[in-house]
């Protein structure tokens, strides 16, 4: 016979195992779609531009959240269920792994936090540009040529997952650095 508290846990763990499932099934429906209207719009017009396509769509009716967003959210809770689910199997690793671990996020967390910041100040300074010449409704249209001007990135699509990427590390980071507690 289970414990209460053993009864609970496994009631939590449920919980997070069906939000996990229900945001990759997200991130995965969100993904295909992109890549299959991206796909068609790259063999009419020979061009690309990378997250325009979740930008541009509004779900489920115009006027809501964009898909975009739909994915930074589904990716950052994703991730937290994992760790949940999975964040005492850290314990196993030798500290020398661990060190190494801690320093890779460690350096994509820093990576991933100059990118928002960089995308941020370049997305609000081409909106500044813009209000001084009088457009003010192009927001969701701003793109940056960087890395490659063949293939842009929209300023929205790339602000909003550079941010989730930058929690998800930051939260790794601090997930694997936490003390050990000493069994008594």
């Amino acid at each position: 016979m289970r414990t209460t508290f053993e009864q609970d846990d496994l009631k939590a763990r449920k919980i997070f195992l069906g939000v996990f499932y229900f945001c990759a099934f997200v991130m995965a429906s969100v993904t295909f779609y992109a890549i299959y209207v991206s796909l068609g719009e790259y063999l009419q017009t020979g061009r690309v531009v990378i997250g325009e396509v979740l930008v541009e769509t509004e779900f489920p009716f115009k006027g809501l959240a964009k898909l975009t967003t739909y994915l930074m959210i589904v990716s950052v809770v994703g991730w937290y269920c994992v760790v949940r689910l999975g964040g005492e199997k850290v314990k196993g690793i030798p500290r020398w792994l661990k060190s190494i671990l801690q320093l890779m996020v460690l350096v994509f967390a820093v990576v991933a936090l100059y990118e928002f910041v960089y995308n941020f100040i370049v997305w609000n300074s081409l909106m500044t540009a813009d209000a001084i010449r009088g457009e003010v409704m192009r927001f969701d249209d701003l793109n940056v040529e960087y890395p490659n001007p063949e293939t842009p990135w929209n300023l929205v699509f790339a602000t909003k997952m550079t941010l989730a990427a930058f929690l998800i590390s930051a939260h790794c980071f601090y997930t694997i650095s936490k003390p050990e507690k000493k069994s008594e």
